[in-house]
Parts: C-alpha cells; structure tokens; sequence
C-alpha cells in the first residue's frame, strides 16, 4: 500500500510541472518580460534622454564667445577691455592666419580655442578648423561634410553659420545638397553625433545659427518648402522637439532665446512674419504680419519688446511688445521705421538706444522706447557685418574690409576708420582686448 501511494504521489507531482510548464509557454506568468529587439531598447533609452530639462543652459564666462551675439546674446562685449581702434596691415597685427577656404561665420572662442568653419565647392568638402588663440597656430581640423555641394548665393559661403560651444560640445549646423544636417564635434574634433534637422533647398542657401535652452540646441531651417524650427539633445542629438514654420517664401535669420515680457521665448524673423515659440516645448506663442517676406537680420530684445529689421522685398524696423498671444499685428506693434531698415546687419540694444546700419551703410541711433531716430550717418560702402559695442564704442566693418569705430550715445562721433584688404561679410568677435576679424582671405587677431 505504502509503494502505490508513493507511486500516485509521484505521479501527482509529474502532472503539476507539465501543468506549470504549459502555462508559462502560454503567456500566463505575468512577471517574465517580453523579449524586445535591440532596436526598441535604443529607442526607448533615446526617448528616455531627450528631454528639455535634464540638462542646464550652457552659462559662457564674459571674456568668451561661444555663441551667436556673444555671451548675452547682443553683440554687447564686455566693457572693462581696450581694443585697437587702429589697425592696417602694417600696424596692430598680433598674428594672422590664411584661411584654407571659403566662410562667413562669425568664430567661436572659448578658452584657448577658436573654432571656424569653412567650405570648398572645388573640393566638395566642409571642415571645422580648431586654432589656438594665443597664436593662432592650429590644433585641429576635422572634415564634416565631403559630398556634392549645394547651389548658393554668390555672397554666401558653404560655412556661414556660427558654431556653438557648450563647454564640451562644437555644434554646427551645415547644408548638404539634399537637407540641413547639425554635427556634434568635442573639444579634440572627434564627431560624436550628426543628425539630419530637413530637408532642404534653397535659392540663396542656408546662413542660421545656432541657439541654446536648457538641453537644447535649437535651429531653424527656413527653404523652399520643409521649414522647420528643431531641437535637438545636446547629448544625443535627439529630437526635443520640431515645429512646422508655415511660409510662402524662404528665410535665413537664426532663432534666438531671450526673456523677455517675464518669459523664455524663441524668437525667429521670417520668413512672412515674425513669430515667438516657448523654447520647452515649440508651442506657438504669437505672431505679427510682415513686414517683410525674407530675412536674414535676427532680433534685439529688452525686457519688454523685440526690435526685428527687415528685409526682402519691404523694409522697415519694428518695435513689437512681446507679451501677446495668437496673431498680434493689431494690437502690439509700438513703433516702426520707414524703409530705410537693413535686410542682412542685426541691430544692436544697448542702454535704451537701439543702433542699426543698413546694407547700403545708412546708421542710425534710435531711441528704442518710441522710435525717434537721434542721428543718421552715412558711412562708406555696402555692409553685411553687424555692429559690435565695446564700452563707449561700436565697431563695424563694410564688404570691402573698412572698419568704423563710432562714439555709443545721443550724439554721432566718428572715433576712427581703418581698412584691411580682402572684404569683411562675418560679424567680428572683441573679447580680453583684442579683435579677432574673419575677411574673405585671412584671419585676423588685432591688438596693441
């Protein structure tokens, strides 16, 4: 009797595994994960970093210029240095450098690095070249693009967009033939990501800038058609988030980040309007009509209102109030220019006075609370460089390479004019006293 019982038991036993195991085939375990490819794991950690908030805004010391407009976002430097304010090829050269090819990018300097890109359609190549400072010796050069080049204005370059430099990473927007791509480089030149922002075509071709916001780089890509405005994952490269720019026509201005009317905005001038976006989620905020259909300026902003000039083929200034909502022509425009407004050079703010030059060499002074202009000079020749304020002075530079130094205020003072060959299209960079000049050949450190 005891064996049949041991033998029913051990039978019993047999059954209840069979049983088990057939429900674990049959799905019914709960706690066994489902497998997953290595693709859904890579997409789940990707959706898991690109995130707004996980990383702080980059924060630039004074004496850098790591980003469009410098450090605060004005081309305001800082006060206390003393640059030349006299230079020719002869006099006030601390070092210069040939430029191996063609670029209009104003140079990214952090530390003891300069970053400038270049293009060569000859050589269907893009590069990043990485100098010293100090000396100008180079340290690096990497190459970012090798490929068939796009067509282009003729006074545009394959490398006309300002890299930005967060501490550890070189970000740089650029134009193949088919799309607008931004690579990430670190501080050795080593490409640690290279993601596609749109598709693109474009008459003149592309120009903007980049921008930051928390984890964010941000950049808009206004063609033909596919505009965009996208951030990216600084770590990742990820898409944030990306917002259509709706547009009849094509546009080339860089988006900026500001607070202002108590809120982070981005701000981007064209293409048809003037629009701001919340820079945490790409949501539309407001708009204004016109003035104009394209252009390449980007905003001054105090803490009330933005200051947009352009463009093609309507010029004006405006001064918008940036507190609104929806579609905000009616309602919040403070003051406009005739059309004697600049369509390339961006104005610059600085102690309530707002000074803008327009592309055939018209200055003026205006007073940014109501529009009334306080002088207006007429300086030599045609000009795409914006102007850059150092204290008491404003420097800018023409397409031939002269540069103007002009007393900041109510009054006009012409301080000095001095003239380098070659041409002038970047934005010059002034940080710990000395001027450092990109022409259509060399660059330049000026300095006594």
């Amino acid at each position: 009797m005891k064996s049949k019982g041991l033998y029913v038991v051990l039978v019993f036993m047999v059954a209840c595994g069979f049983i088990a195991l057939a429900l674990q085939f049959a799905g019914c375990q709960k706690d066994s994960p489902e497998p997953t490819s290595d693709e859904d794991a890579q997409a789940r950690q990707a959706a898991v970093e690109a995130k707004i908030d996980d990383l702080q805004s980059p924060v630039a010391a004074p004496d850098d210029w790591p980003w469009w407009r410098g450090p605060k976002g004005g081309n305001v430097c800082v006060a206390s240095q003393n640059p030349p304010m006299k230079w020719s090829e002869t006099e006030n050269i601390l070092w210069q450098v040939e430029l191996p090819g063609a670029g209009h990018a104003t140079p990214c300097i952090y530390g003891n690095r300069i970053f400038l890109p270049w293009g060569d359609k000859k050589q269907q190549t893009i590069r990043m070249l990485c100098l010293n400072f100090k000396t100008g010796e180079k340290i690096w050069q990497r190459e970012v693009y090798q490929g068939e080049m796009p067509k282009i204005h003729g006074n545009n370059s394959h490398a006309s967009s300002m890299p930005a430099f967060d501490s550890e990473k070189i970000y740089f927007p650029y134009q193949t033939d088919k799309e607008v791509r931004m690579v990430a480089l670190d501080r050795e030149g080593e490409i640690v990501w290279d993601e596609l922002l749109s598709p693109y075509t474009s008459i003149q071709g592309f120009s903007a800038s980049p921008a930051f916001y928390r984890s964010a780089v941000i950049v808009a890509t206004d063609g033909k058609e596919n505009n965009k405005l996208t951030a990216l994952h600084r770590k990742t490269g990820q898409v944030i988030w990306q917002t259509d720019v709706p547009a009849d026509h094509e546009s080339y201005a860089s988006a900026i980040v500001v607070r202002v009317a108590n809120r982070q905005q981005v701000i981007l001038v064209g293409p048809d309007h003037i629009r701001s976006y919340d820079p945490d989620t790409g949501n539309h905020l407001w708009e204004f009509d016109g003035p104009a259909q394209c252009y390449v300026a980007v905003a001054a902003a105090d803490d009330k209102m933005i200051f947009a000039t352009g463009g093609f083929p309507d010029k004006a200034l405006l001064a918008i109030r940036a507190d609104g909502s929806g579609n905000v022509t009616d309602t919040h425009l403070v003051w406009t220019s005739d059309d004697k407004a600049g369509y390339v050079p961006s104005p610059l703010l600085h102690d309530g006075l707002l000074y803008a030059v327009n592309d055939k060499g018209l200055f003026r002074c205006y007073d940014a609370a109501n529009g009334d202009i306080l002088w207006d000079e007429q300086l030599d020749g045609n000009f795409y460089s914006s102007p850059v304020l150092v204290a008491d002075r404003i420097y800018v530079f023409n397409r031939t390479g002269k540069g103007f130094v002009l007393k900041a205020g109510k009054k006009y003072e012409l301080l000095a004019e001095n003239e380098l060959p070659h041409g002038v299209f970047a934005t010059p960079v002034i940080c710990r006293g000395r001027i450092f000049l990109r022409t259509l050949k060399t660059f330049y450190c000026l300095a006594e």
